[in-house]
C-alpha cells in the first residue's frame, strides 16, 4: 500500500491494484471452495414466484395481462411518508426513502387495475385458487403448515406499491430441500401480492406500470446454508424446478425473481435484489463476498489511521466551478443547469477512495451510488482526488486542499447538483464514510449483467411490519391439508433419480426440469413404449436447439411432441423422423402432421431395400479411398443413407447393419489374402 504521509507520491491506480491484491480477490472461474472458506462465504435465498391464477390476490382484476409502457388510461401521483410500527418505531428503510422526496407516478390501464390498488377499497377475500397453489408448494417444501393464515402489512416506501405497503402472509415454516450433496433448510414460505413494474427512475421522479401489481406471488426463504456461489445457484434452480413441477406457476421473464443474501466472516447480511436469471447468481455472490471482504480491510485501515472515530467529521464548502477551470463535459453540463458545487474534505481518507471493492469499482463508487439513490443526483455527480484517470489536475487538487485546510493523508471530493439536494448529498457522504468505520453496512443492492452491484436502499427491519386490520384470519383445516398431500407431484430429487434410471443424458436435465417435462416424458414412455433415452434427447437436445434458433412460439405446447410420436407410431413410421419434423411443427403449431410429412419429403421405403444399398455404397467408398480408419467409412455410408432411410428404419438398426457389413467385407478380404 502507498504511504499516505507522502501525498505527492500517491498513485491511485497503484493503490487500486495493490488493495485488490491485499483483499485477495480472484476471478470466480479461478476460485475454489478453499477461497470461499477463507472469507467465510455464507448465503441464503428469497425466491419469488408468480402463481398462475385467473385473478389477482385481493381483487377481481385479471392476473397476467401486461400492457406496453406507453399504453395507459390514467396517471396517479403520490408522495410516500413513513408510518409508525406497533411499537412506535420508524423503519430505517422507510426513513431513507422519505428522505429522497420522490414523486411517484403510476400509469394505470382500466383492464388491469381497480380502486383496491390505490387503497380506496378494502381488500376482497384472499384468492382461494392462489392459496391452494401456495399450500401445495409449501407441502412440497416439507414445511409445517400454519393452523391459521394471518395477513400482515409490510411497509414499502420506494413507491413500488401505491398503498405504501404490501399484504403478505406466512403459510409454512421450517422445511427443507435436497440438493446433490446436502440438505438446505427453509425458514418459511409466504404468499403476497406482487409490486408494480418500474418504467423509469430519474431524479426525483419514478414511474411505475400497475399491470403486475397485486398478482399472487410466493416467497420461499432459505437459511444461509449455502457455502459457495455455485451452490446458491443450485438451490435457486431446485426451488424453481419444484415450483414449476406443479404446473401452476407463471413462467417467462419477470415471473420468477431471487433476492440473494450474502455475507462474509465479520460482515453483514447484504441483499442482492431482483435477480431475474439464476445463471447470474454465481458471479454476483462471488463479487459481493469479496466486496464485503474489501470493506473490512478498509475498516481495519481506518482504525489504524483514526484513533478516535467519534471525533471524525467531514468539512464542506461551496465553490464556484469557474475557479477550477474544469472542462469535463458533465461538469460543463452541471454549470449550464446552474447546479451548486461543493468541495468536501475527508480526513485520513487518502487511499480509501481508490481502494478496490468490486471489479472495476472502488470505494468512491459507494459514495456516488448513494448520491444517486438518496440525494437523487444523477451520475456522474462527483469528482475526487483519487480518480484512476484524474480529471482534477494536481494544481486543482492542491487548490481544493488549501480551501479546506486539508492535511496530509486527507482526501477531497467535488460534488454538484440542484441546490435543494446538496444538504442531503453532504449528509449522505458523511453517513457512508462513517459507516466505513463499522465495516459492512446492511443494505439492499441492485444487480448488473457484469456481476457487480450498486446500492439500492438500507436493509429493512421488523419495524416495517404490522397486522392488516382489513383482513380476517383464515383457518386451515387438517382434512383440507391432508387431502392436498395425497395429490402432490413427485419431489424434484425423485425426478432427478428417475431421469438417471431412464439413462437420459445429464446435460438434458436442466431443460427438462425447467420446463416441467417429466410428466410428458412418462406419458410418452409408458403409453407409446418409446425408448426413454431417445425421448429425453428429443426434448433436451433437439427441441432445445430448435427453441434456441427460433423466436418463442406462444401457440406451441409440449403435448404436440406426444401427439407427433403417437402419429408416427400409428403410421408405422420410425420415430427418428420426428427430429426432422419438429422444426416445422414448432414454427407452425397448428399444421397437420401429414402436411409436415410431405414438407420433409418423406417416402416410405421397405427396410430390406435400404439395407441392400449398403453393399454398393460401401464399394463406392472404397473407390474413393475412404477407409475404416477411425470409423470414417462407417460415417460416410451412414451419411449417404440417412436421408433416404429416415423414417423407414431406425438409425440405430441401420448403423448396426453398416458396421456388420464392413466387418464382413474386412473378414472376406483377410481370408482372400
Amino acid at each position: 500500500m502507498n504511504d499516505d504521509n507522502d501525498p505527492n507520491n500517491f498513485n491511485p491506480r497503484d493503490n487500486y491494484e495493490s488493495s485488490k491484491q491485499a483483499v485477495g480477490y480472484i476471478p470466480r472461474k479461478k476460485a475454489y471452495q478453499a477461497d470461499y472458506d477463507r472469507v467465510g462465504f455464507k448465503s441464503g435465498l428469497e425466491v419469488h414466484q408468480q402463481l398462475k391464477t385467473k385473478k389477482k390476490l385481493f381483487c377481481n382484476c385479471p392476473a397476467g395481462l401486461y400492457n406496453p409502457k406507453d399504453e395507459y388510461d390514467a396517471e396517479v401521483i403520490r408522495h410516500m411518508r413513513p408510518t409508525l410500527s406497533e411499537l412506535g418505531e420508524y423503519d430505517g428503510t422507510a426513513l431513507m426513502e422519505f428522505k429522497t422526496r420522490k414523486q411517484i407516478i403510476y400509469r394505470i390501464k382500466n383492464e388491469t387495475a381497480c380502486t383496491y390498488d390505490i387503497d380506496d377499497t378494502p381488500p376482497f377475500p384472499l384468492n382461494q385458487e392462489a392459496l391452494d397453489i401456495a399450500l401445495e408448494i409449501s407441502l412440497l417444501c416439507k414445511l409445517n403448515i400454519v393452523g391459521e393464515v394471518h395477513i400482515i402489512r409490510k411497509q414499502y416506501l420506494d413507491g413500488s406499491i401505491p398503498t405504501g405497503f404490501q399484504r403478505t402472509a406466512i403459510l409454512g415454516i421450517e422445511g427443507e430441500i435436497q440438493l446433490r450433496n446436502k440438505k438446505v433448510k427453509l425458514i418459511q414460505l409466504s404468499i403476497e401480492e406482487d409490486s408494480c413494474r418500474e418504467i423509469s427512475d430519474v431524479g426525483h421522479v419514478r414511474i411505475y406500470q400497475t399491470d403486475r401489481l397485486g398478482m399472487p406471488l410466493i416467497e420461499t426463504v432459505t437459511y444461509p446454508d449455502f457455502t459457495s456461489p455455485d451452490e446458491v445457484r443450485e438451490g435457486a434452480e431446485y426451488i424453481r424446478f419444484l415450483n414449476r413441477s406443479t404446473g401452476r406457476v407463471n413462467i417467462g421473464i419477470g415471473s420468477g425473481r431471487e433476492d440473494v443474501n450474502v455475507s462474509c466472516r465479520g460482515g453483514s447480511r447484504v441483499e442482492i435484489k431482483g435477480v431475474s436469471h439464476n445463471k447470474w447468481i454465481p458471479e454476483l455472490t462471488h463479487n459481493e463476498v469479496f466486496r464485503q471482504w474489501a470493506l473490512l480491510k478498509i475498516r481495519d485501515m481506518l482504525e489504524k489511521k483514526v484513533k478516535n472515530k467519534s471525533l471524525w467529521k467531514i468539512k464542506s464548502k461551496p465553490i464556484e466551478p469557474s475557479g477550477l477551470d474544469l472542462t469535463w463535459a458533465p461538469v460543463q453540463e452541471a454549470k449550464n443547469k446552474k447546479f451548486k458545487f461543493v468541495v468536501i474534505n475527508l480526513p485520513h481518507f487518502q487511499g480509501i477512495l481508490s481502494h478496490f471493492t468490486q471489479p472495476g469499482k472502488m470505494f468512491a463508487d459507494e459514495l456516488s451510488d448513494r448520491l444517486k439513490v438518496i440525494a437523487c443526483i444523477e451520475k456522474p455527480n462527483m469528482l475526487h482526488s483519487e480518480e484512476l484517470e484524474p480529471r482534477l489536475s494536481v494544481e486543482q487538487r492542491e487548490k481544493i486542499g488549501r480551501m479546506l485546510n486539508s492535511l496530509k493523508g486527507d482526501a477531497q471530493i467535488l460534488l454538484w447538483g440542484p441546490e435543494e439536494d446538496i444538504p442531503t448529498a453532504i449528509e449522505t457522504i458523511e453517513e457512508r464514510c462513517g459507516l466505513a468505520f463499522e465495516g459492512v453496512p446492511r443494505e439492499s443492492r441492485k444487480s448488473f449483467l457484469d456481476g457487480t452491484t450498486i446500492f439500492e436502499r438500507v436493509l429493512p427491519g421488523p419495524d416495517r411490519m404490522y397486522p392488516d386490520t382489513d383482513s380476517c384470519p383464515i383457518p386451515l383445516d387438517d382434512e383440507y391439508i391432508e387431502a392436498m398431500k395425497n395429490k402432490l407431484p413427485k419431489d424434484v430429487c425423485d425426478r432427478y433419480s428417475q431421469l438417471r434410471k431412464w439413462g437420459i443424458p445429464s446435460d438434458t436435465y436442466y431443460y427438462i426440469l425447467r420446463n416441467n417435462l417429466v410428466p410428458i416424458l412418462e406419458k410418452i414412455i409408458d403409453d407409446l413404449a418409446i425408448d426413454p433415452r431417445f425421448t429425453g434427447t428429443l426434448f433436451g437436445h433437439v427441441l432445445k436447439h430448435i427453441e434456441g434458433r427460433n423466436s418463442a412460439s406462444p401457440e406451441f405446447c409440449y403435448e404436440r411432441v406426444y401427439k407427433l410420436l403417437k402419429f408416427l407410431k400409428e403410421k408405422g413410421i420410425n420415430r427418428e423422423l420426428a427430429k426432422s419434423m419438429l422444426p416445422l411443427i414448432y414454427e407452425n403449431p397448428r399444421i397437420d402432421f401429414d402436411s409436415v410429412l410431405s414438407a420433409v419429403g418423406y417416402i416410405k421405403i421397405p427396410e430390406k431395400k435400404i439395407l441392400r444399398k449398403i453393399s454398393s455404397i460401401q464399394r463406392e467408398a472404397v473407390k474413393l479411398g475412404i477407409t475404416q480408419e477411425k470409423g470414417a467409412q462407417e460415417r460416410w455410408i451412414m451419411g449417404q443413407l440417412r436421408e433416404v432411410a429416415l423414417g423407414s428404419v431406425s438409425m440405430e438398426a441401420l448403423n448396426i447393419n453398416v458396421k456388420k457389413h464392413i466387418l464382413e467385407e474386412y473378414s472376406r478380404e483377410k481370408d482372400h489374402d
